[in-house]
């Protein structure tokens, strides 16, 4: 992360170093690129990566798999961008009066003055649309399921404001699409679908808990409420529950995707991935540093790779 006070003008504190949009967009783009968060990908893949668990265990559950299961993947990974974008775009209006108090979001576009909050809302507006395109070229339950979501997502940026486990609602919201996907694939929803999300619920505790750790002074001085506040000096044992909460449940749902056509071979392999991605949270835990605003953001960015382990196990649990 860069130093908040030398970020160079436009610039977020937060992004990536040399990342694509400081770099390469069109210099009008740019402000609204950063208001999605296009430089920060972290959040797309956190977004996305349920959406994959939630189709391959689909087609490892019914044992069916076509051409059509290729576009949802690909319109998943096109939708989490846009709607990743949208759902910041809604953030960002939303915490606007909070933002320019805290350090590390002063620089956001709104705050900054990069943005209106008027070409903000038509940002946001544009994202959905795109992305509305997208979800009705899916089964109809699918469908349903998008325009639910909207539901936390319009939510989340409150939830500080009211409870100290606003990560739920975060959790909520970006796991989402393990069901989605699930339903996109089978026309239907199935009970290893909501067990998944569940497991996504608690990943997003965890990794969300240690994202929070970087603003919590900033966030006592304005009153916002979070787990990373919550839980003070205990983190580390709540981030040790939400491990196994996390491991336990996609175990559970993998069992029962896998149980009516997969072979014991399939089985185990799908298996070894919430196995794996235990094994990657706890390495996140032994290095795990809360007044290390640095090392935190680097743990966080980590949770690609954690919820990749999985994702790899169970693509090669369909092909075996």
């Amino acid at each position: 992360m860069q130093d908040p006070k030398t970020v160079p003008d436009g610039q977020v504190a937060d992004a990536v170093k040399d990342n694509w949009v400081d770099i390469h967009a069109p210099a009008w783009s740019r402000p609204y690129l950063r208001l999605s968060r296009a430089d920060r990908p972290i959040g797309t893949w956190l977004l996305l990566l349920p959406c994959w668990w939630g189709l391959i265990l689909a087609m490892i559950h019914d044992g069916n798999t076509s051409w059509h299961d290729l576009w949802i993947a690909v319109g998943c990974g096109i939708g989490a961008w846009l709607m990743r974008g949208a759902g910041c775009t809604w953030n960002d209006i939303s915490d606007r009066n909070f933002d320019g108090q805290v350090e590390r979001t002063r620089s956001r576009p709104i705050p900054s003055g990069q943005v209106s909050v008027r070409g903000a809302v038509i940002w946001m507006c544009a994202q959905s649309l795109l992305a509305l395109c997208i979800l009705l070229t899916f089964h109809q339950a699918a469908i349903a399921m998008g325009v639910l979501a909207l539901l936390p997502v319009a939510i989340y940026p409150f939830a500080k404001r009211f409870t100290w486990w606003p990560q739920v609602f975060l959790g909520l919201a970006f796991n989402w699409g393990a069901m989605l996907a699930w339903a996109a694939h089978s026309g239907t929803l199935h009970a290893p679908a909501i067990v998944l999300y569940a497991a996504g619920i608690a990943w997003t505790l965890f990794y969300d808990t240690i994202y929070a750790h970087q603003d919590t002074e900033d966030d006592a001085l304005i009153g916002i409420k979070s787990t990373a506040r919550l839980f003070g000096k205990n983190t580390a044992k709540w981030l040790r529950r939400f491990l196994m909460a996390t491991v336990g449940l996609m175990g559970l749902a993998v069992i029962y995707s896998a149980l009516p056509h997969a072979s014991v071979l399939a089985m185990v392999l799908a298996l070894a991935g919430p196995w794996a991605m235990g094994w990657h949270m706890a390495w996140q835990l032994r290095g795990l540093d809360i007044e290390d605003s640095g090392k935190l953001l680097q743990l966080f960015r980590a949770n690609r790779d954690t919820g990749m382990i999985p994702l790899l196990f169970f693509a090669a649990a369909l092909l075996a």
